[in-house]
């Protein structure tokens, strides 16, 4: 089974039995808080990709991609090797390098805010760097009503059943109703972290890549 962005809309209307103009206005919103939802707690290989950028020598931040969601790597070339550097939380770095002057090959990075890494120690020269990450994907909502998406050929009742969360929430439905909906979506999202997990496991086996790093 999949979905359109109309079969969604109206599978969404079916469930709530709701076609008031306010509510069907809300469609849209309550499908993109379902995919915001399974993007920030799931990491699927197929929304994964490399893109090249560089350090800047006494700049300690590197700009993040528009369509960043979390990274699985961020590899760096120097003139005799390259290397991998290590996540870690934003407060290690500050406090490790808390008014730190001085410079040199960057060894750990971390997400400062949403447009930016930090990375210590501060360059001492250009790097040229890969990072290796996960994107958000163009929403089902973005498309036509006939248009499809990833999610909604693979993992339709997970964005049906998070769909109706939020719709039931925005309707002040019945809490119980809330409830039921909420552990369907969960249910559906812990086989689709499943899924995702095995074939990261698998493809970093087979292709000898680093597994993703969790703080």
């Amino acid at each position: 089974m999949s979905f359109t962005f109309a079969q969604l809309k109206t599978a969404i209307q079916d469930y709530t039995d709701n076609a008031e103009t306010n509510f069907v206005s809300h469609l849209s919103d309550f499908i993109k808080g379902a995919e915001e939802r399974i993007f920030k707690n799931v990491d699927l290989e197929v929304f994964r990709k490399n893109v090249s950028t560089a350090f800047t020598s006494s700049d300690k931040f590197l700009s993040l991609p528009d369509d960043y969601l979390s990274s699985f790597s961020l590899q760096i070339t120097t003139a005799s090797s390259e290397g991998f550097l290590l996540q870690k939380d934003v407060n290690f770095l500050q406090e490790a390098y808390n008014g730190s002057t001085s410079t040199a090959t960057p060894r750990y990075y971390a997400q400062y805010d949403s447009s930016n890494f930090i990375v210590a120690p501060t360059p001492n020269s250009n790097y040229t760097v890969e990072l290796h990450y996960y994107y958000r994907p163009t929403s089902l909502t973005a498309g036509a009503d006939s248009a499809t998406t990833w999610l909604s050929t693979n993992a339709p009742f997970a964005l049906l059943f998070g769909s109706l969360v939020d719709a039931y929430i925005f309707m002040k439905g019945e809490p119980d109703l809330i409830q039921q909906y909420e552990k369907r979506f969960m249910d559906q999202l812990t086989r689709l972290k499943d899924y995702g997990e095995a074939r990261e496991n698998t493809d970093a086996y087979s292709e000898g890549l680093p597994k993703a790093q969790r703080t």
